[in-house]
């Protein structure tokens, strides 16, 4: 029963189960509009309306939770059963421009709508205010834009706005704050200002502009008057009339007024905390122009121009000089005088540095001239007390040039080929300018204008020049040119190529001479030899000065310690030291010391063969025997080791002297002795028979090597040609 029961529950739960519906939904998607457009003016209402477009498999309640933009801030959020939503703003600022987007969340989906972008046209007016109503000229005034309603970044402009004449705007960007301050400087003839102000903003479209503000009147005091300026007799006036000028000004305050009076910058006089100035002068040509009368006090300064107008009452005088130009001791006039001829007090002047020298007090001076009355000259002029001085006139008065010596700048009248040559003219005397030629040989090289000297740097050195250097020198003087002795100049050639020689050449027996011979390709004379032997320093051996390309030195008596590597050095006024390369010397013994030491070793020789063979027939039989043993061995065996050894032999020998001889088989002797010469000694070997006493039974020929000694070194010695080593570089 229960189970029946249990079947019944299991069924029922499965079609409770199968008849319940699942609430399904999505968004098709979200969009926002504008109305009533996306440009409304400022001060319109407008709404921006959301709305959510969403697909549901019953109709069932959603709860849709809308949130509003702008500019990726949030500024409305509202929740919702239906699928639209309204973010009302009644009254639309420029601060309402922007790009506006909604997001829509239902259940745990959300859905972001495209932004839109909307323009609030139009931005509010301004307001302008003053600090002062009334400011006197040089004083501040300071000004405050504002626009309360708009939103930072912003731009404000201040507009100084004066009668018959265009406003001046300023500049003013506020990147915080929704108004902004200038302060204007009241300047003077600013009577009556006028002020107003407006702002810009930056949108998509470019910049907007708001109206013009409220305009503010600011009403401007003067301190002081302009200040005038008047001239007595006149304006126009002729050179010689006392000329009187008076400058003043009406002020409120005289304290701190300040009256400067001035010709173009110069300013002839000035007066303090008084109302006029007066200024006077004897009126000259040099007094017309323009004059200023300026008035400041603080900031304030107001200037008043005057032109004035001298005519000439006579011209300036001019001065004429017999000569501009001449020689010592000649005579010079000079004449002063006034076109028209009018009378006049005149004086010749000289110019120095330490002022004008007065000559005389006359229109004509005339005088005979020296080389210290060169100068410039000028003259006056009085009329009325009038002073006119005339033009300068330059005089120059010349001494004859001496004649002029030519010298090489380094001393010596010689160069290194190759190097350069400098040269220097002098004269001692003349007066300057002179000019200096020089020539190298008939060709003229250079021309220099200087006071006493002019030098010349002659590059191109050759050993064929010819004719020498000289120069001339010449200035106004009537006298003419004058010219140098000849300079010949000595061109030193460098040494070059350097060797060293010897006789004899490589070997040289003990006690011998050798002569060294030392030489160069070219170089001027005399060259200075050195001959050096190398060691552990460099020891010099000998040296000489010769008037030649070479020179021999003569060595006596060669020792054992004088072998070793020997070279030459040469140099000459090129002060250029060039090595030859070296050469190698041997010092070996003589020919009769080698007798004397072969003698010697073969008499030692031939007594040890003695006792040896007394020895060998004093022991007898027993002897015998043992030679008959070793015989057969010893006749078969040839020997090659020197007597030094310790073997008898016995017989003869002799010495080959001839080329055709046989070579050494030791090949590991080492290039001394396969380079030298071998004798060969022939020996004869007795063969012993055992059933005699020993007697000669055949002979066989066997070779000893004996080294020579080179005699090739005794004929260099009297040989007379010297062999070298190749040229040094």
């Amino acid at each position: 029963m229960y189970l029946a029961l249990l079947v019944i529950f299991l069924q029922c739960s499965e079609l409770y189960a199968q008849g319940k519906v699942y609430q399904v939904f999505t968004f098709n998607g979200v969009k926002i509009k504008v109305e009533p457009s996306d440009k409304v003016k400022n001060g319109a209402p407008m709404s921006i309306i959301c709305h959510a477009d969403i697909s549901k498999n019953t109709d069932f309640q959603l709860k849709h939770n809308f949130t509003f933009f702008k500019d990726g801030k949030l500024v409305f959020m509202t929740i919702s059963d239906k699928e639209d939503a309204r973010y009302e703003i009644p009254v639309a600022k420029s601060a309402d421009t922007g790009d506006y987007e909604c997001r829509v969340k239902a259940g745990d989906k959300l859905v972001i709508s495209k932004p839109i972008y909307v323009w609030v046209a139009g931005m509010t007016k301004p307001i302008l205010t003053a600090d002062k109503k009334e400011v006197s000229e040089g004083e501040i005034v300071k000004l405050r834009c504002e626009l309360p309603e708009e939103v930072p970044p912003l731009e404000f402009y201040f507009r100084k706005i004066k009668t018959n004449s265009e406003p001046i705007a300023k500049r003013v960007a506020e990147q915080n704050q929704n108004f902004s301050e200038m302060e204007y400087y009241v300047e003077a003839g600013d009577n009556i200002l006028q002020f107003d102000c407006f702002g810009k903003r930056q949108v998509k479209s470019g910049w907007e502009s708001s109206q013009h503000s409220n305009k503010t009147l600011v009403t401007v005091k003067e301190p002081f008057r302009n200040p005038t300026l008047i001239t007595t007799p006149s304006n126009n006036l002729t050179e010689g009339d006392i000329i009187e000028f008076q400058c003043s000004t009406v002020a409120a305050e005289m304290r701190g007024i300040e009256i400067i009076f001035q010709k173009n910058r110069t300013i002839l006089n000035s007066v303090r905390d008084k109302k006029s100035l007066k200024y006077s002068t004897l009126a000259t040509q040099e007094d017309s122009g323009e004059y200023l009368c300026k008035v400041e006090q603080g900031a304030v300064s107001k200037t008043t121009k005057l032109n004035v107008f001298v005519s000439e009452l006579f011209p300036k005088p001019t001065l004429s000089a017999s000569m501009t130009q001449l020689d010592e001791n000649k005579d010079l006039i000079l004449n002063c005088s006034i076109n028209g001829s009018r009378r006049a007090n005149f004086s010749i002047l000289r110019k120095s540095s330490s002022g004008d020298i007065l000559l005389k007090k006359s229109r004509i001076l005339a005088i005979k001239v020296n080389v210290n009355d060169t100068g410039s000259y000028t003259c006056k002029a009085e009329v009325k007390g009038i002073v006119k001085e005339s033009k300068p006139v330059r005089i120059s008065v010349y001494a004859p040039v001496s004649k002029p010596t030519l010298s090489v700048v380094s001393g010596s009248p010689e160069v290194v080929l190759g190097n350069p040559l400098q040269l220097i003219c002098h004269s001692v005397m003349g007066t300057p300018p002179i000019t200096f030629t020089f020539y190298k040989g008939d060709e003229i090289k250079k021309n220099v204008t200087n006071d006493t000297y002019a030098t010349f740097l002659d590059e191109d050195i050759g050993l064929n020049d010819n004719g020498g250097y000289k120069c001339d020198a010449r200035n106004n003087h009537s006298s003419g040119v004058k010219t140098s002795n000849i300079l010949n100049v000595t061109v030193i050639v460098p040494i070059r190529g350097a060797s060293l020689g010897s006789v004899p050449y490589g070997e040289v027996e003990v006690g011998s001479d050798t002569a060294f011979l030392c030489s160069v390709k070219e170089g001027s004379w005399p060259i200075h030899f050195k001959f050096f032997k190398k060691t552990d320093h460099e020891e010099l051996l000998h040296e000489a000065r010769e008037y030649s390309d070479r020179t021999i030195w003569h060595k006596k008596t060669m020792k054992r310690r004088d072998t070793g590597t020997y070279y030459c050095m040469a140099s000459n006024r090129a002060s250029v030291d060039v090595r030859s390369h070296p050469i190698t010397i041997s010092v070996i013994l003589a020919a009769w010391q080698k007798g004397v030491i072969a003698a010697f070793v073969l008499t030692a020789m031939a007594g040890a063969g003695a006792v040896a063979l007394w020895w060998f027939l004093s022991k007898g039989p027993s002897m015998e025997m043992s030679g008959s043993a070793l015989a057969p061995s010893l006749a078969s065996e040839k020997l090659t080791r020197p007597p030094s050894d310790g073997n008898y032999y016995s017989g003869s020998g002799y010495i080959e002297d001839n080329e055709n001889h046989m070579k050494s088989t030791d090949e590991s002797k080492g290039p001394d002795l396969e380079s030298a010469e071998v004798d060969y000694t022939e020996v004869e070997v007795s063969t012993l028979d055992p059933h005699r006493a020993p007697e000669q039974k055949g002979t066989e020929t066997v070779y000893s090597e004996i080294r020579k000694t080179n005699n090739d070194s005794m004929e260099n010695r009297h040989s007379q040609r010297i062999y070298g080593h190749p040229d040094a570089t």
